[in-house]
């Protein structure tokens, strides 16, 4: 391996009802918001990148009542290889690291939907990340 995770925390967290009809609508609809999940990076240091993991969850139709759900969960890598390439970064970056920490993610996601009520929230145990790097090339 080349890298490896040196620290993981939550960056950014809202988890946002606007109001009472959108939670009662919210725990009736459920099944029509999707989760979105984003990843970026920033450099910290030479051999030193911070992973940023997102997960949203948004209405499939517009005519749903918009809730405001993100969370943000950082993995600090430490690459242990100086003469990494390119393409082995990015894999690193876009697959190795979101496959290793969403699951944490997730629990604390799902664990915020429980704490308010929630109890049909349904997200994937699995994420394949490889097939999500896939098709992140292809557009």
């Amino acid at each position: 391996m080349s890298y490896k995770i040196i620290g993981k925390y939550i960056k950014e967290l809202n988890f946002n009802i606007p109001n009472t009809k959108t939670f009662f609508l919210l725990s009736k609809d459920i099944k029509n918001y999707k989760i979105k999940i984003d990843i970026n990076s920033n450099k910290i240091n030479q051999n030193v990148i911070e992973v940023l993991t997102s997960l949203t969850l948004s209405p499939v139709k517009n005519d749903f009542d918009e809730i405001n759900t993100l969370i943000i969960f950082a993995a600090v890598i430490e690459i242990q290889n100086d003469k990494i390439q390119n393409k082995e970064l990015e894999n690193i970056i876009l697959v190795d690291v979101p496959s290793k920490i969403y699951g944490d993610l997730r629990k604390i996601f799902i664990d915020l939907f429980e704490k308010s009520g929630f109890k049909d929230i349904k997200i994937s145990e699995k994420v394949d990340f490889q097939e999500l790097y896939k098709m992140r090339k292809v557009q």
